[in-house]
């Protein structure tokens, strides 16, 4: 079998564990086509990102199971798996995704609801009369 390269990618509640394995370029995600798992386009383009910065599109099979989260939300996830997985298969390519903001794991998540509140900042109105 041939070497496969490992990377887990995280975005908001999205878990996406990505392996890389040099081939004709098809990506897989949950045993579904790119195509068929995400119909938006911006989310397809968002998955290629970073084989397309590095020039390494088309000669590495992407095999991801993405859990968690929405469609944008495991579309970043599997972007940053796909990033981690690039740095194991050479180091160099580490300024270009870093450049891009690639390498960096967005921490923003839902900040949560406070109780005696409406939400996370959100206060009850306040009736005077």
């Amino acid at each position: 079998m041939a070497e496969a390269y490992y990377g887990t990618g995280k975005r908001k509640t999205a878990v996406a564990r990505t392996w890389l394995r040099p081939g004709k370029g098809s990506i897989t995600i949950n045993q579904r086509d790119v195509d068929d798992y995400f119909r938006r386009e911006t989310a397809k383009m968002i998955v290629e990102q970073p084989l397309v910065l590095t020039d390494t599109y088309g000669s590495f099979d992407v095999n991801v199971n993405v859990s968690g989260g929405g469609i944008s939300g495991q579309a970043a996830a599997v972007r940053h798996g796909i990033t981690k997985a690039l740095l194991q298969v050479n180091p160099e390519f580490r300024p270009i995704l870093k450049r891009a903001g690639f390498v960096t794991r967005d921490s923003r998540i839902k900040e949560r609801k406070k109780y005696g509140q409406k939400g996370a900042r959100a206060r009850f109105q306040y009736s005077k009369r």
